[in-house]
């Protein structure tokens, strides 16, 4: 009868103890999915870092090129020539020295790639079977 009043119908204790197996393996698939979700959000990061920090090698291997040209350049002129492409050498190595820098800070953000959020939410998990979590009402 307390069905046709939308309540939910009460459970004997036999019932929700035989559930718990059940409880328990739908809570471990959903830490190991959200252990999934968090290391690949946090490889993403390291791979992007690593892009950046490939980018910046292209741009010192330009810039160490530019750079010979530079002292080719001195040695077969006296001044105007070579001074204009040591500028841009140094420029170019500006930039590569700026890409290397966001790109250790990305893969810095990335590493280690422990599954923080997931441990944490694990640990409540266990202090709340345990009974020791403390329920915090807003």
């Amino acid at each position: 009868m307390s069905s046709e009043r939308g309540e939910t119908p009460r459970r004997s204790l036999f019932t929700l103890i035989g559930a718990i197996p059940t409880l328990l393996v739908d809570l471990v698939r959903d830490e190991i999915e959200s252990l999934k979700n968090e290391i690949s959000g946090k490889l993403k990061d390291a791979g992007i870092g690593i892009g950046l920090l490939a980018g910046a090698a292209a741009f010192a291997f330009f810039a160490l090129m530019v750079l010979i040209a530079a002292a080719i350049l001195g040695l077969a002129t006296v001044l105007p020539a070579w001074l204009a492409a040591l500028i841009i050498g140094v420029v170019i190595l500006i930039i590569a020295a700026v890409l290397a820098l966001i790109g250790i800070r990305s893969v810095k953000r990335g590493v280690p790639p422990a599954p923080t959020d997931t441990i944490e939410s694990i640990k409540k998990d266990v202090r709340t079977i345990k009974g020791t979590e403390k329920n915090v009402t807003s």
